[in-house]
């Protein structure tokens, strides 16, 4: 086989996707984060503290395909609120840097009119590339 799946110990099991898809050379694919726990519940009702699930969420995946945050060389996040985001650029750096610590990879930012789950404000992916 390719490609290895990656779940992190622990979650509830992802229905129709991957959480993680590690290629044999490193690649580390993770789906789109959010901000619910591991249990797939929203704890987090505001930007930043579903933002720092799904930064968590997606270090888990890193740190259960054997990478740690250094790994990661792209983040994709799509918001829902472009002003509450920028209402809150202060409190995200900090909060980002709680969770990846100074480690800034390539990113993007698209805000999206709305995301599956409705209680989402946010969805993050991310790309690693972890050394074999």
């Amino acid at each position: 086989m390719s490609h290895q799946i990656i779940q992190p110990e622990g979650w509830a099991p992802a229905k129709g996707y991957a959480n993680g898809v590690l290629s044999a050379d490193g690649h580390l694919f993770v789906g789109g984060q959010i901000g619910w726990t591991a249990e797939q519940k929203f704890e987090c009702h505001d930007f930043i503290g579903q933002m720092k699930q799904a930064l968590q969420n997606i270090r888990e995946v890193v740190e259960a395909a054997g990478g740690t945050p250094e790994d990661i060389t792209r983040l994709t996040w799509y918001v829902t609120d472009k002003k509450e985001y920028l209402a809150a650029q202060k409190d995200v750096g900090r909060a980002y840097r709680e969770v990846m610590g100074k480690h800034f990879p390539a990113m993007a930012m698209v805000v999206v009119a709305g995301l599956v789950e409705d209680e989402a404000k946010l969805e993050i992916e991310a790309d690693a590339v972890i050394a074999r």
